[in-house]
């Protein structure tokens, strides 16, 4: 069951939902609108590695906003950082986002229960398009969970992005065994 606008609310002043900052006007029917952070990030290898720690390049965003190019994958961040204790949160495009040609991300939008941090973005475009920090980029729906969690997310030892940031993070594949 997704939480209405009521339920996201009661559960933020329970603090088992944390967004910041928080602005009432952001909150919808069902969800909260988040909003793109001031960096984005770009590999500097043009072929990665699953196996490895592929570095990446973090830039701001400038006033007058920067264009996203097809056949690039850009990192994004959402300006929002959010903790969630008790519900299971989705992150999705907004519309108007989605009508520019622009995913916010390409298998990432379910977080866990204990996350804790701002949302890194898997940003793609099927067309130039600019972009601005502060735009708002998706929305946050948050889902009920049935029976106890044993391990929350912000407590599991090998939980790969626990560490709090403003700037987007590469992927961590290369922590796994495989």
């Amino acid at each position: 069951m997704i939480l209405s606008d009521q339920q996201i609310l009661a559960e933020i002043e329970r603090g088992t939902i944390v967004i910041a900052p928080y602005e009432r006007s952001c909150l919808g029917t069902n969800s909260y609108d988040v909003h793109l952070g001031r960096y984005l990030a770009t590999y500097r290898d043009a072929v990665l590695d699953a196996r490895k720690h592929n570095k990446i390049d973090v830039f701001e965003i400038p006033a007058e906003g920067f264009v996203l190019e097809p056949g690039t994958l850009y990192l994004g961040v959402t300006e929002e950082y959010t903790e969630t204790h008790a519900h299971v949160p989705f992150l999705e495009g907004k519309s108007s986002v989605g009508r520019l040609g622009i995913d916010i991300h390409a298998t990432a939008g379910k977080g866990d229960i204990g996350f804790c941090n701002t949302w890194t973005l898997e940003i793609s475009v099927s067309m130039p398009v600019r972009i601005y920090y502060g735009m708002p980029v998706g929305q946050l729906i948050y889902f009920t969970v049935e029976g106890e969690v044993e391990n929350l997310y912000n407590s599991k030892p090998n939980a790969k992005y626990n560490q709090r940031t403003v700037k987007p993070v590469e992927s961590m594949m290369w922590k796994n065994d495989f």
